[in-house]
């Protein structure tokens, strides 16, 4: 299909409706369960006796997804056999989380994994930790961090992210040549935390609903004088854990190094960034603290048509076309042709999987054949750089969902269900998006994109009854 930029208006529109109430959905034991065999039946697959999962309070998703929580300021490991046990190496002051952790295991208690100048009691090598009574090396070892090497000039079984002691030792024990990265176990394309079930879904709308909710907040209250701090203080809610360091940035970034809300006042005329994220999905926008265009600086006068409007029309492209079975590089050559990269200067994934951290991995990219599947929860994610221009952005999470899974949903969870639909229809009927059957929106603040951030009554449409 045919996108045209001049289908992109600017106009009269209201904004999406406050969704107050918003209520946590806790995993349940079957949903946690049904990880854990996941995970087992993964690695009878790859030939593992032994996965060897790292966690830090940075890189701690996929112990969280397994066991329900994460070791805040210390160091970690789960350690999985194929025959069943289960193996928790925690340091002093995560020791009290064995009685309250989703997956039942042996504790182990190792003081090398507890902050610096701690006891050290039971004192003994590392090695002595990690040896052969937890390490089954009948099979190959497989050692799962966080980053998923996916570069084609590296050998990605070789490659690992977790510290060197604990890599080390695993060589010493089960031999260098038998072990492997196994992160892409997790986060590979076939990975099982790619996909989710309906409770998790549900889970994880919470969040992106609250990024959602306090981003539209935050528009509201953008006024010259403000501080990047106030705008901070509403972005960020009721104590929940970020994916990302929250972004309130007016006029020139980065002054001093410093990525934080600051004291900083919006001015008129300044170029403005609000991001917030947390677990299950991210708000992003960028808009110009002005009135309307004649407040822009002369060489910005055609914000709108030379930037604005191009990527809303991709934005809608991507809320149209993408569905189930479609190959990775078919969605990134639908926003090549929409939005070509040469022109609009973007040089990520026009799209990328999210979960516990914001940017957990993505099928998205120039040559896979990736097939996205229901359940997966996707961020709206492209990123614009064009030279002598501000930027834009309407980043914002949505769920892949087949027949099946949105009936699961409306059963189960009829609450976020009535919230899924409503955005459907706020999009459909007020933003004149035709948003596929397959895709349902876990925030209600996407796709609103108000360019203009002082003008709060306009935003960009899609004019559909002109000729695409």
């Amino acid at each position: 299909m045919n996108y045209s930029h001049q289908n992109a208006m600017y106009g009269t529109v209201s904004a999406p409706l406050p969704e107050e109430g918003l209520k946590q959905v806790e995993l349940t034991d079957d949903t946690m369960k049904e990880r854990y065999n996941k995970v087992i039946s993964k690695m009878k697959e790859r030939g593992l006796s032994t996965l060897v999962i790292y966690e830090d309070l940075e890189h701690g998703s996929n112990f969280e997804y397994l066991t329900g929580f994460l070791t805040r300021f210390e160091e970690g490991l789960l350690i999985l056999h194929d025959d069943g046990k289960v193996y928790y190496l925690l340091g002093n002051e995560n020791l009290k989380l064995i009685d309250h952790a989703r997956l039942e295991g042996e504790l182990i208690h190792v003081p090398h994994f507890s902050l610096p100048d701690q006891p050290m009691d039971p004192e003994k090598p590392f090695g002595e930790w990690l040896d052969e009574s937890v390490i089954k090396t009948d099979k190959k070892v497989g050692v799962a961090g966080w980053k998923l090497f996916t570069g084609r000039m590296d050998d990605a079984r070789k490659l690992f992210d977790v510290p060197h002691y604990i890599v080390d030792q695993l060589f010493s024990v089960a031999g260098k040549e038998n072990v492997v990265n196994a992160t892409d176990l997790f986060t590979g394309p076939e990975g099982v935390r790619t996909t989710n079930n309906a409770n998790e879904v549900a889970h994880y709308e919470f969040g992106a609903a609250l990024a959602s909710q306090r981003m539209l907040k935050t528009l509201d209250a953008i006024e010259p004088g403000i501080t990047e701090r106030d705008l901070g203080g509403i972005l960020d809610a009721y104590g929940q854990p970020n994916t990302v360091v929250t972004i309130a940035a007016a006029g020139q970034r980065f002054v001093k190094a410093n990525i934080y809300p600051s004291d900083n006042t919006l001015k008129l005329g300044d170029k403005l960034s609000l991001t917030v994220g947390y677990k299950g999905g991210l708000q992003s926008r960028s808009p110009m603290v002005v009135h309307d265009e004649t407040e822009l600086d002369e060489a910005h006068k055609d914000y709108l048509d030379r930037l604005v409007k191009p990527y809303f029309t991709a934005v809608t492209a991507w809320l149209e076309q993408v569905h189930i079975g479609m190959k990775g590089k078919e969605l990134y050559d639908l926003i090549e042709t929409v939005f070509p990269k040469k022109e609009y200067g973007w040089e990520l994934n026009p799209g990328h999987l999210t979960s516990d951290e914001e940017w957990m991995a993505s099928p998205v990219s120039k040559h896979s054949d990736t097939t996205i599947k229901s359940g997966m929860l996707f961020q709206v994610d492209i990123i614009p750089s064009v030279k002598g221009y501000p930027g834009v952005s309407a980043e914002g999470g949505v769920i892949i969902a087949d027949e099946q899974l949105q009936k699961e949903l409306k059963t189960d969870y009829p609450d976020v269900w009535k919230r899924m639909e409503a955005r459907r229809d706020y999009v459909k009927n007020t933003l004149n998006i035709d948003i596929h059957k397959d895709i349902l929106l876990s925030g209600n603040a996407t796709p609103y994109l108000r360019p203009y951030a002082l003008n709060k009554n306009k935003a960009m449409v899609w004019n559909k009854n002109l000729a695409k």
